[in-house]
């Protein structure tokens, strides 16, 4: 098996000028430029010059062989939200760079930054409905953050410095670049790589108004039940210490999306949990109540605001985002902060007054004893024989003291481990946000464990999106990322069954899902594994698990018709939130 070692020799052509090299090459040199040292993806004919010209690279670049196309990509997310760097797939072209358009569609709207190089057939085929030709430009547009078609090599070392500073900049996403054969093959004079730092009409970051920020610190002064929310942009913009150093200057109770997960450490005494349909009681009941809310790094989704008509009416809203198209999309903003939240923090934080808001913030603890007596109670110690997903989370916590990184699919499983994850370091939670992508969790494991080679990797997922990509059991098998796996098994394809029960009078229409020996097969992948079916079991095969030395499978047998509450059902306001 290979290792996960990620090898870092300087580039072979970096300091030398007017040498002759091929597309492919200089492809390949961009990459070491950029100081990328881990590609994912799937050779095919249209790539196969920059494969043949990756032979030769093989010390200077790691390239991990996935199983499908799309698990390139989400291996690429996984890589990139954990190690804060840019994520790099290879594909060719036709159904090659169309299977990457559903794991581009969820790194542009999870603001997740990769650059997809595809290979193309040759130039002069183009329109010609060529074998393996399809339009991946007019394809993948709606979907990328920038693409382009490269049809000469001497645009390549350009292109791709551009390609790398728009997906890494300014709010990240995906960028495609589509080279055709020709290019790659073309011989040019490589006169070395110049990373870009600026490209005209682009400004990724806007101008900050400081009036903007004195406006927003006064309404944060004279705030009596203030409240933030946070997102990924906190995250994404390395600014965890500030936004720690504002809300414990201000005293604010902070509740996050499951996106913003892990950039407060969960047991904060600010940290007042998540927000959203399956949130926590306090957060989405006391949005609907605070004079001051203030949004930080998040986009107002409609999974956290429910009905918008209904969302935050008394309160005033200060926005900081870097995004301007963000701001006064889905919620009026009283105070637009534009900017990097690593900047304009601090700056809001110099200007607000240290404060305390203990009766306010009593409030959130109030309601989390009741959301506790009639929620988490009975899901951490159910009352049947049957396990609850929360109790494997609870279990994990204890096992992991909240410092394993935890990649979970969608579903479920998904918003269990997002409410009761336990964890004090950031990017240590890499999840499908916006799109919801069954089938993430696997490749994208994979991918966070390359991005972070000394931390513990959880992949949490169900049955049903388990078995969409489980065919990456063989990339884990070829190249020994040491992932651990629990399937959190009920049989059903347990979030639409839980909404046919609730809102469709239990009129279960194809959501019930055989599945088969998933020890087996994992086996069969030289992966070890077990099933656990009796909660007495469960502690051991947990620290099994995480001592084995390796990837291993754990699948625990969970109630078939358990529901995730507290839930805010679909139309109403986050004040209705449901506890049963």
């Amino acid at each position: 098996m290979q290792t996960l070692e990620l090898v870092k020799e300087k580039p072979s052509w970096a300091d030398k000028k007017n040498t002759s090299i091929s597309g492919s090459q200089a492809v390949l040199e961009a990459l070491i430029a950029e100081n990328v040292h881990t590609v994912f993806g799937y050779p095919g004919g249209a790539i196969m010059p920059i494969y043949d010209a990756l032979f030769d690279y093989e010390d200077k670049l790691k390239h991990i062989l996935v199983r499908h196309e799309q698990g390139g990509i989400h291996a690429a997310q996984g890589y990139a939200r954990t190690s804060g760097e840019v994520g790099v797939v290879f594909a060719t072209s036709g159904p090659g760079a169309t299977n990457l358009v559903t794991g581009l569609a969820d790194a542009q709207i999870d603001s997740t930054p990769v650059v997809a190089i595809t290979g193309q057939v040759f130039a002069h085929l183009l329109g010609t409905d060529a074998f393996q030709e399809t339009d991946v430009i007019n394809i993948t547009t709606p979907v990328t953050k920038w693409n382009y078609q490269v049809t000469d090599a001497t645009e390549i070392p350009a292109v791709l410095a551009k390609a790398f500073y728009i997906a890494r900049s300014g709010r990240p996403g995906p960028v495609l670049i589509d080279i055709t054969k020709n290019a790659q093959i073309q011989k040019f004079d490589y006169n070395g790589y110049e990373p870009c730092n600026h490209i005209r009409s682009y400004r990724p970051t806007p101008i900050i108004r400081k009036e903007y920020v004195e406006e927003a610190a006064k309404l944060i002064n004279a705030a009596e039940k203030p409240f933030v929310v946070f997102g990924q942009g906190v995250i994404l913009g390395g600014a965890e210490k500030e936004f720690k150093t504002f809300i414990e200057k201000t005293g604010i109770p902070a509740a996050w999306t499951i996106l913003g997960l892990s950039a407060l450490e969960t047991d904060h005494p600010l940290n007042v949990g998540m927000l959203g349909m399956h949130g926590n009681y306090g957060p989405n009941v006391l949005t609907n109540e605070c004079d001051v809310l203030i949004a930080i790094g998040m986009r107002f989704d409609d999974r956290v605001t429910g009905r918008l008509d209904k969302y935050a009416k008394q309160a005033k809203v200060i926005h900081l985002d870097i995004d301007p198209a963000e701001i006064d999309k889905n919620v009026k903003a009283t105070v637009p902060v534009w900017g990097d939240c690593k900047e304009t923090l601090p700056m809001l934080t110099a200007l607000v007054e240290k404060k305390e808001h203990n009766a306010w913030l009593q409030r959130f603890k109030d309601m989390m004893k009741e959301e506790q007596m009639l929620v988490i109670d009975h899901e951490m110690h159910p009352a049947s024989d049957e396990m609850s997903m929360a109790e494997v989370i609870d279990a994990l916590n204890d096992l992991t003291k909240g410092d394993a990184v935890i990649v979970t699919d969608v579903g479920q499983h998904q918003m269990v481990a997002c409410r009761y994850a336990k964890f004090i370091k950031s990017k240590s939670n890499v999840t499908s946000g916006g799109l919801g992508t069954m089938g993430f969790a696997l490749p994208a494991a994979i991918g966070a464990k390359y991005g972070a080679p000394d931390r513990t990797v959880v992949a949490i997922i169900g049955d049903g999106g388990f078995q969409m990509t489980l065919q990456e059991l063989g990339t884990i098998m070829q190249f020994g990322a040491a992932v651990k796996i629990i399937i959190l098994n009920n049989n059903f394809l347990g979030m639409v069954r839980q909404w046919q029960e609730l809102f469709h009078s239990r009129r279960y229409s194809f959501v019930d899902i055989q599945s088969p020996d998933f020890v087996t097969i994992a086996k069969g992948y030289g992966v070890a594994g077990q099933s656990v079916n009796d909660r007495k079991d469960l502690k051991a095969a947990l620290k099994e698990m995480l001592e084995h030395n390796g990837a291993y499978l754990l699948e625990v047998m969970v109630g078939k018709e358990n529901n995730v509450f507290p839930m805010v059902p679909q139309g109403c306001s986050v004040a209705e939130i449901r506890l049963k």
